[in-house]
């Protein structure tokens, strides 16, 4: 099973055999503006997700993700954000959609640069991540990075822990895909570390204006969390012990 690199691409799963599908660019990129429009699983998703992300290889690599969870029939996906500096996890967050991610297609953007991270939905940031460096919190930085979209089976976890299983009578589950636009710095190896991160004009991304959130995009972020954000590992003490992610000072972002 493949998903179909076209105008309108998807990707299907359609059997307990078919353990998941994918795709992936044939470029890699350090830096940019990498936007997809994407439509979801519709009806009884439990058990599958939907992956949009960024990744370099390696057990020291990095990654910025979107993944999507599916749910039973009548409750919301969940909409999983991540990242990964040099194979070190554990700084999700997530969030409900505030619209019916399967009745159209919706813009999925990851906005990244020497900064910081942020990530939109249909032009809104719902999370932005600064380089954090200074803090000794490596930033992904040095490793460019293939796009990925995959859909796959994960009822082992995705869905209220495991607990909610793939109906494999609704099958097949299908996500669709369009307007790939990766407005971005091309890998060309070390050099690019340099290059890309260069204030050019040919860098647009680099430019001051989107060194941070504008005061109405930070007001459009508060309002996205304030109402839809179910989950911040930076409120999680349990989990670390009480010795929070130095980061997480820094909040919010």
């Amino acid at each position: 099973m493949t998903c179909v690199v076209s105008p309108a691409s998807f990707c299907g799963l359609s059997s307990p055999i078919s353990a998941g599908t994918g795709i992936q660019s044939k470029k890699q990129f350090l830096f940019g503006s990498i936007e997809m429009l994407i439509k979801l699983v519709p009806g009884n998703s439990a058990g599958t997700v939907t992956a949009y992300y960024l990744s370099s290889k390696g057990t020291k690599h990095d990654e910025i993700d979107f993944e999507f969870l599916g749910n039973v029939s009548g409750q919301p996906y969940i909409i999983h954000t991540n990242i990964y500096t040099l194979g070190n996890g554990s700084r999700e967050q997530q969030f409900y959609p505030w619209f019916d991610p399967t009745a159209d297609f919706h813009n999925y953007t990851i906005h990244w640069n020497p900064n910081q991270i942020v990530w939109f939905i249909d032009g809104l940031p719902i999370r932005a991540f600064p380089n954090y460096e200074n803090m000794g919190f490596p930033y992904p930085n040095k490793q460019g990075m293939r796009v990925y979209s995959s859909l796959w089976n994960a009822d082992n976890w995705a869905t209220r822990g495991g607990l909610e299983k793939i109906d494999w009578n609704s099958a097949p589950f299908v996500a669709r895909l369009r307007h790939f636009r990766p407005r971005a710095c091309k890998w060309n190896g070390p050099i690019s570390i340099i290059q890309c991160a260069s204030s050019s004009l040919a860098n647009w991304w680099n430019s001051p204006v989107y060194s941070k959130l504008s005061y109405a995009q930070a007001g459009q972020m508060k309002w996205v969390r304030d109402n839809y954000m179910i989950y911040d590992y930076c409120k999680d003490t349990k989990r670390f012990n009480g010795q929070m992610p130095p980061e997480c000072s820094k909040q919010p972002f």
